[in-house]
Order: structure tokens, then sequence, then C-alpha cells
């Protein structure tokens, strides 16, 4: 018990400092828009690049689903290469639909070369508080520019385009084009990401390896390195 009583501020208040870190590696994250249509094992595979020109692939599907105070919540997966290509990092959200928000309930987040980990509730809404609510549809806070067609390697898709009405980005929309968001190419309003379709799957599988356990701070080995 005393042992526990010396280490346990330790711990507290390396949770404390990890939340912060997780939490803006997230943000850092490319949000996903479109219109949220969740089926178990659909997902796609997108070229981002970053305004450097920097390029690399995001990977995102819909891997799971549960039972979640009386409604439907699934597990939104995504995933992209870390650095020096030491395997992926994978982040994955239990969200539900409450009307036209989406609401965060679990995240397990895996870092290469360690297991899973589940974050605790307390971090979650702090996430949720920094990162503002997830939209289910795009087009209720957005202008509707038109039809356009918009080919990327995954084919040519008849799309609606959309502009942000708060300048954030905009979003070339086609449910045909697969993905839990029909979402064909993104840019963000200040130009610095863009999001182009690769490729549409229909088989996604969870790339989570192994059991997650209870989030470990001590055991993080740093903030996340995107």
């Amino acid at each position: 018990m005393k042992r526990f009583l010396q280490i346990a501020p330790a711990i507290a208040l390396s949770a404390f400092l990890a939340g912060p870190a997780i939490a803006q590696f997230r943000m850092r994250m490319p949000s996903a828009a479109g219109v949220w249509n969740p089926v178990v094992g659909v997902g796609a595979t997108y070229e981002m690049q970053s305004s450097d020109g920097t390029k690399r692939n995001l990977d995102m599907a819909i891997v799971g689903k549960e039972t979640v105070d009386g409604g439907d919540a699934y597990w939104f997966e995504m995933s992209l290469p870390g650095r020096n290509g030491q395997g992926e990092i994978v982040i994955k959200d239990l969200l539900s639909r409450d009307g036209d928000v989406l609401t965060l309930k679990r995240v397990v987040m895996q870092m290469p070369g360690q297991p899973p980990m589940l974050m605790p509730d307390m971090m979650i809404q702090r996430m949720a508080e920094q990162q503002g609510s997830k939209v289910a549809d795009y087009r209720k806070n957005a202008d509707d520019l038109g039809k356009e067609t918009v080919t990327t390697p995954a084919g040519t898709f008849e799309c609606e385009h959309y502009r942000a009405k708060d300048g954030s980005g905009e979003a070339w929309l086609d449910p045909k084009a697969g993905g839990p968001y029909g979402l064909v190419k993104s840019v963000s309003g200040n130009g610095g990401t863009t999001m182009v379709l690769v490729k549409s799957v229909t088989d996604a599988k969870d790339k989570i390896t192994g059991t997650p356990q209870p989030f470990n701070p001590m055991g993080m080995g740093g903030p996340p390195q995107q």
C-alpha cells in the first residue's frame, strides 16, 4: 500500500499530461467528412497530401457494431503509417448517432509495437470537449455548389460538391464511392490537407491486434508520434 501511495501521484500526473497529448494527436488526424452510413466491413483508402507535399495513405473502415444504451453503435477505425516506417498507428472509436451528432462512447488506440489501450472515460470526455461534436451529415452545415465529375485512382464519380459554411473546407460526395462517409475528395479550408479516394473495400477487418488493456500512461513511451 505504501508503495502504491508513493507512485499514485506520478501515475495521476502522467495520465493528466497524456490526455491532452493524445487529444492533440487526434486533432491532427484528418477529419472524416460526408454522410454517415455505417456498414460493417465497408471502408476506404485515401491518399493524404499535406501543405508541404508530403503524401501518405489513410485507411478508414467500420469494423464492428455494438448495442449501447439500447441503440446501435459502430466501431469506426482509422489507421495511418507511423514515422520512419515503424508500423501503423490505429485509432478505433465507438460512435453512436443522436440526430445529426455522432457521440464518442469508447476509444481504443494502438501504437506501433505496443498493445492496444482502452482510453478511460475521463480522457474520452476531454477529447470530445476539445474536438467538438462530430457531425453525421456534412451537408447540414455546408453550401451546395452543384454536381461535379471527379476522377481518382478509384474511378470516376458524379459528386455533389459542398463547402462548409464556416470555411473549414470542401467535400465532394458520392454514396456509390463507398466508405463510411461516401467521401471522394476533401480539401481543408486553409489548404493544409487534401484527401483523395484511392480505393473502396467491402471486407475491411479490424487492425487492432490483441485484447485492449487499461490505459497505462507509464508505459506509453512518450506522446504519440504521427
